[in-house]
């Protein structure tokens, strides 16, 4: 059993990163998520799986709504990323939340399992 932290070095932050996986990145579509994802981009920061996660304030208005959305996606991603840690490649991967409404926290987590499963195969290909 692995450790269930989230830590600063699994948060994509930098700019340079971020601008790169939407330029070069390839994407796919899962409900309700949309999936941007780049394997190894930078090769010195290439230890651990680096996520961003990303809710439009057009759609939510409230900051406690897009907080709420983030958080329980976190946590789902949190609890399951044992899936592709292992991969040989490690990657950037961006999930923009597309649903109109709240989703309850277990159709988020089964999501989040199927993104993993998806980014797995996309990998060993």
């Amino acid at each position: 059993m692995g450790s269930f932290t989230l830590s600063k070095a699994e948060r994509l932050s930098k700019e340079k990163l971020i601008k790169e996986l939407f330029d070069k990145g390839s994407s796919f579509y899962l409900y309700p998520f949309k999936i941007l994802y780049l394997a190894n981009p930078d090769k010195r920061s290439a230890a651990v799986n680096q996520l961003l996660i990303t809710v439009s304030s057009r759609q939510f208005k409230r900051a406690v709504d897009r907080n709420l959305i983030k958080r329980r996606i976190r946590e789902a991603y949190r609890l399951q990323k044992e899936m592709i840690r292992d991969l040989p490649q490690k990657g950037i991967f961006s999930i923009i939340y597309t649903a109109k409404e709240i989703l309850p926290f277990a159709q988020i987590r089964s999501k989040v399992f199927l993104v993993l499963e998806k980014i797995k195969k996309l990998e060993v290909q």
